[in-house]
């Protein structure tokens, strides 16, 4: 999904596996102006002041960010990817959720939008309102998000103790990704392209690579090279 407003500060990733820089300049052309969004919130000010509102907006550490839709591609591929794995969840006692359905990180309070989440958590299949234990966070990449996903929230959602994959998909060109949690604060990476099968090994699923760029529109690039 598309970001209006991100941090504006260097952020850095650092451990064993994974060393991500952002400089200021990174996200800056997606930023509302200041007085057009509270300055900070407390979790409950945001979730009584969102309710409220006609778009959605994720919410971390005080700050708030306004989500909007993608492209008719963006949506294809989360679509395809849902339909693909809606009857292996159902045998599980799983479930995936789409972009409407709010992920919190129970422990730091913050809330989230993805395009794709998945859970098998008893509690979570009771709840209508949220998710909370998610095993695995989807994104499609737009160029408007790409840094916003595969940067900043690469950080956040690895904090997310039940969260054990992170699966980007470029919908600008073939290119998928996987973030895997490993031992201690270790995370492996996989890419993926056209011919080939993406795995997602929590919930002991496969899919074609090409299933998911299904009827997929590309202005420019269509693989990678």
């Amino acid at each position: 999904m598309d970001v209006l407003k991100v941090l504006t500060h260097q952020t850095t990733i650092l451990n064993s596996a994974i060393k991500i820089e952002m400089q200021p300049s990174t996200f800056s052309k997606y930023m509302i102006a200041a007085a057009e969004l509270p300055r900070k919130m407390t979790p409950e000010e945001y979730l009584e002041w969102e309710a409220t509102q006609n778009i959605r907006y994720e919410y971390v550490d005080g700050e708030i960010y306004a989500m909007t839709g993608g492209s008719v591609t963006h949506n294809r591929i989360a679509l395809n990817l849902y339909f693909a794995l809606r009857p292996h969840l159902k045998k599980r006692g799983c479930y995936a959720a789409v972009s409407d359905v709010k992920v919190q990180d129970v422990e730091s309070e913050r809330y989230f939008y993805p395009d794709l989440a998945i859970t098998c958590n008893a509690s979570d299949q009771k709840n209508n309102q949220l998710i909370q234990y998610p095993t695995t966070i989807v994104e499609v990449l737009s160029p408007s998000n790409a840094n916003y996903d595969k940067d900043f929230k690469l950080k956040l959602y690895r904090q997310i103790a039940s969260l054990q994959e992170y699966i980007l998909i470029d919908s600008q060109r073939v290119k998928v990704e996987m973030y895997q949690r490993q031992s201690g604060k270790m995370w492996g990476y996989t890419d993926y392209e056209l011919n080939e099968i993406l795995t997602i090994p929590s919930i002991e699923f496969d899919c074609p690579v090409q299933l998911l760029y299904e009827d997929a529109i590309f202005d420019t690039v269509t693989a990678e090279e």
